[in-house]
């Protein structure tokens, strides 16, 4: 037998019907200084990220031209694999750090910003670089003007937020709200 969605799993699909649902474990309408001012450090703390990104980039591209006037030309040749190094890079970079401990890249730290799934876990490797690479796609495919559906949702979540079931909140409010674990 399927589920059909009713009961108080909040309209899942899933084959295990309530026993598996989990809701949501940040509410805007509970909680709303974990959302306070999300949006505005957000963008700040993609412009640290950028610059954190494209300080390798431009020792590399600064390197690769002195090693091609040291090589009278012929280490030019290595700028061809500039852009996809370049590529890999921001891919390692956003999935270590929101993948890593603080589930939050270097500029989302200074912003006291974190990741964290839609039932409250911290990120993973892979779900920080498909934040990343969605996030691009986004933006590069449905214009910048995207980052307004951010706008219009009370947790603050951008389009790549929602499919990959994400939520960016302050980091330093989720530590004074979390409830201290019962023992038994």
């Amino acid at each position: 037998m399927s589920d059909s969605g009713s009961g108080n799993t909040g309209g899942a699909w899933r084959s295990g019907g309530a026993a598996d649902f989990q809701p949501h474990a940040f509410d805007p309408l509970l909680q709303p200084e974990l959302f306070r001012g999300v949006a505005t450090r957000r963008v700040f703390a993609f412009l640290i990220d950028l610059v954190v990104l494209s300080i390798p980039v431009i020792l590399g591209y600064l390197f690769i031209a002195v090693f091609g006037l040291l090589t009278l030309g012929l280490g030019w040749a290595l700028f061809w694999l500039a852009w996809p190094a370049s590529v890999v890079w921001a891919i390692l970079y956003y999935g270590a750090s929101l993948g890593g401990p603080h589930s939050a890249t270097i500029g989302m730290r200074v912003m006291d910003l974190e990741l964290r799934t839609w039932y409250g876990s911290p990120g993973y490797f892979v779900l920080g670089a498909m934040h990343a690479v969605l996030f691009w796609v986004s933006i590069s495919f449905l214009t910048p003007l995207i980052v307004l559906v951010g706008l219009f949702n009370a947790r603050r979540r951008l389009l790549h937020d929602i499919i990959l079931g994400t939520v960016v909140i302050n980091s330093s409010v989720r530590t004074e709200v979390t409830q201290p674990a019962r023992s038994f």
